[in-house]
């Protein structure tokens, strides 16, 4: 169950980078503040999430999650294949293969669960069909967080704002074991100039969170970094995701490490 609760927290976070271009649009938004560039990329994610003018894109997606015992040993490695579609704005996930082979009822059955939770997590009905883990930026969200604007870098060739972001104090109530986490995480949100996409996030944790009421398990240090690539004007979806979990699982210390790359984006037109 505490491992359970480790790979749902893992989960989450996968919920919960010219001319006239960049350069030109940065120098009329300069006077934007935190709050208004977080107020587009907003507006930006629920504008995506309506589907709104959006093509479709297939890709393919390995994920690699290895369990490590206390001696950083690999206790545990699988990796797993998966065939992603994005439709009207959301995301629908097939599981291939797993450490080289065609899933079976258990793996499969663990696939659907992770989707349960994933549209339970982004507020979505569990008959929805996909869910919008690729846009998380939602109100309630944001409405957690403080934002400061602390600088402008460049991802993937072009101007991003650099958004750091911290707990409300006093922080906002915890319903669930997600809300608990989400009052001890803080990082960076690198976001788009001109089309205030999110293009690289960074997440840690702030202070240590009990599961199920640490009486069986805590979770000690959270390390996770998301990048999104602009597949096409307007479209960007997740790329690279890596995180890195410690904690306790009963008496014992317990360590998991994901990694995720996806690649060959293409139209959905051209799989049919």
């Amino acid at each position: 169950m505490v491992l359970f609760s480790f790979r749902k927290i893992a989960f989450a976070c996968c919920l919960l980078g010219l001319m006239t271009g960049p350069r030109a649009n940065l120098r009329a938004e300069a006077a934007l503040s935190a709050a208004e560039v977080i107020g587009k990329a907003l507006t930006r994610a629920q504008h995506t999430q309506a589907g709104a003018g959006k093509p479709d894109y297939t890709y393919t997606k390995v994920s690699v999650t290895e369990e490590l015992d206390a001696t950083g040993k690999v206790k545990e490695h699988k990796e797993k294949v998966y065939q992603v579609l994005f439709r009207a704005g959301m995301t629908h996930v097939k599981l291939l293969e797993v450490n080289g082979h065609p899933p079976g009822e258990g793996e499969l059955r663990k696939q659907s669960d992770n989707d349960s939770t994933v549209r339970q997590l982004l507020g979505q009905s569990k008959s929805g069909g996909g869910d919008n883990r690729e846009n998380f930026l939602t109100p309630e969200l944001v409405a957690r967080f403080d934002f400061e604007l602390v600088g402008q870098d460049v991802i993937n060739g072009r101007t991003a704002y650099r958004i750091a972001f911290q707990p409300k104090n006093p922080e906002a109530p915890v319903h669930h074991m997600v809300d608990k986490l989400l009052n001890r995480i803080s990082g960076v949100l690198w976001i788009d100039a001109e089309e205030f996409e999110v293009a690289r996030a960074e997440i840690q944790l702030g202070s240590e969170v009990d599961l199920l009421g640490g009486l069986v398990g805590r979770l000690k240090r959270l390390v996770y970094t998301m990048i999104r690539t602009r597949i096409t004007d307007g479209l960007w979806l997740n790329s690279f995701t890596s995180g890195d979990f410690e904690g306790r699982k009963l008496l014992d210390s317990m360590r998991i490490k994901t990694k995720s790359q996806s690649s060959n984006f293409r139209p959905l037109a051209m799989d049919s």
